[in-house]
């Protein structure tokens, strides 16, 4: 669509500057190109400003699997969000466990898309619960950024009153978009640790990267801002990220490495974005395992 549009553009200033340079309008044609630069330019700011809930929410309805479909047992969670929003999740136990992770998915898809992290995290002996953000899978509402947040919090507190877990029990653990909500939770419960995986510095920051002749930070609706919540957590942090993730530079999983407080480790991954952790899954599962012992 980029493409075309250009290519429309280009067109029109060709036949407008070919028609001035025959009129011997010379200054007419570097106002008329400028102007049209102008509007292009405007024109494409205002469009990613309308679409920035579009490009960062991308939720699916409906599940195409179940932790059944695994070979995991589950229970179906129904949450009441503190603002009355109706959330769906699942807990998933695993015998033995002594820890339980909170599970905050990215921004794509919805928790049946997770299965194979859920199956990773069982084979652990860790308990899981994974709770869809308001607008996916089950969940009712739309996607907010404060409603992410609170959809975790009525998890975590579930995970307390429901389940009887205290907070050094639970894990918070966040993919992607996930990770940002996860350390702006961890800042205010204190768990037991924080994960965060191939996770964006800022939405600022993101934005920025993929669109940096743009004003980006000037007309920004969102903040996820992972670096300003990783300095106000107490508890061990666990950061990984892949130096061949291709949506979210490694730079920026870094960069929140270098401002959470002690205890923190980073790890790192190998892999794309979306495939890493399950194309290398023994060495992903390896990362957790190592760092849960420290724990």
């Amino acid at each position: 669509m980029r493409v075309i549009l250009w290519m429309l553009v280009c067109v029109f200033v060709g036949i407008t500057c070919y028609r001035r340079y025959k009129q011997g309008k010379i200054m007419g044609v570097v106002v008329t190109i400028l102007s049209i630069i102008a509007a292009v330019y405007i024109g494409l700011s205002v469009l990613l400003f309308l679409m920035q809930s579009h490009i960062l929410y991308q939720p699916m309805r409906g599940y195409d699997y179940t932790p059944a479909d695994y070979g995991l047992g589950y229970e179906k969670v129904s949450l009441s969000a503190p603002d009355g929003v109706t959330l769906a999740g699942w807990f998933v136990p695993a015998e033995g466990a002594e820890r339980t992770i909170l599970f905050c998915h990215g921004n794509a898809g919805n928790i049946s898309h997770r299965l194979d992290t859920l199956k990773m995290f069982h084979e652990l002996r860790l308990n899981c619960l994974i709770v869809d953000y308001r607008g996916y899978g089950e969940s009712a509402g739309r996607p907010t950024e404060i409603g992410t947040k609170i959809d975790i919090l009525a998890g975590f507190q579930w995970l307390i009153e429901e389940k009887g877990a205290s907070p050094e029990q639970i894990v918070l653990f966040g993919r992607s978009l996930g990770g940002s909500v996860a350390a702006m939770i961890a800042k205010d419960v204190n768990p037991a640790g924080l994960v965060i995986e191939s996770c964006f510095t800022s939405f600022d920051d993101v934005g920025s990267h993929y669109y940096p002749w743009l004003p980006v930070r000037l007309f920004s609706r969102f903040d996820y801002n992972t670096v300003d919540a990783v300095q106000q957590v107490t508890c061990p942090v666990l950061v990984i990220h892949s130096p061949d993730d291709e949506i979210i530079p490694y730079k920026f999983g870094q960069q929140i490495f270098a401002a959470a407080n002690e205890p923190k480790q980073f790890a790192e991954l190998k892999g794309t974005h979306n495939e890493g952790f399950y194309e290398n899954a023994e060495l992903y599962k390896q990362i957790w395992q190592n760092w849960l012992e420290q724990l």
